[in-house]
């Protein structure tokens, strides 16, 4: 299985993919990255914070751009090169984050390919802006 190669890839291609965010999800990546801040796993701390209850780790909602990234646009195959991430609002458990990857630059000379990133949660509010740039599979 491959993903599109550079000249299968055109400005304004778009993907996304949509996951609503559980406790389990939030345990889950706090054990296999080691990030056991309480503000993620700890309720009773969590509520002495700005956010008055435990959010999702930012990386956590960033994965959701790789999953896009790495299985759709460009796809099975694609290199990830840089990804710029702005943290922009918190994602809290039952939230439901959409992310969606744009394409706005092809440069079929260096095989790279720069996608507008963003998740954006249930009420519209984008919680993740960034940019990414990847080398597509080479030639089928």
């Amino acid at each position: 299985m491959k993903g599109k190669t550079i000249h299968e890839i055109k400005i304004g291609d778009t993907a996304e993919f949509a996951k609503t965010v559980s406790e389990s999800d939030i345990y889950q990546y706090a054990g296999i990255t080691g990030d056991f801040n309480p503000a993620h796993v700890n309720e009773d701390y969590a509520k002495g914070t700005f956010f008055k209850t435990r959010i999702a780790h930012g990386m956590l909602s960033a994965g959701f751009i790789s999953n896009i990234l790495g299985n759709q646009l460009p796809g099975p195959g694609a290199i990830y090169i840089r990804q710029e991430l702005n943290f922009l609002a918190p994602v809290r458990i039952g939230d439901t984050i959409k992310a969606r990857a744009e394409v706005i630059d092809v440069n079929a000379e260096k095989n790279r390919v720069t996608l507008k990133t963003q998740c954006i949660n249930q009420d519209g509010t984008v919680v993740i802006d960034g940019q990414a740039i990847l080398s597509p599979p080479k030639v089928k």
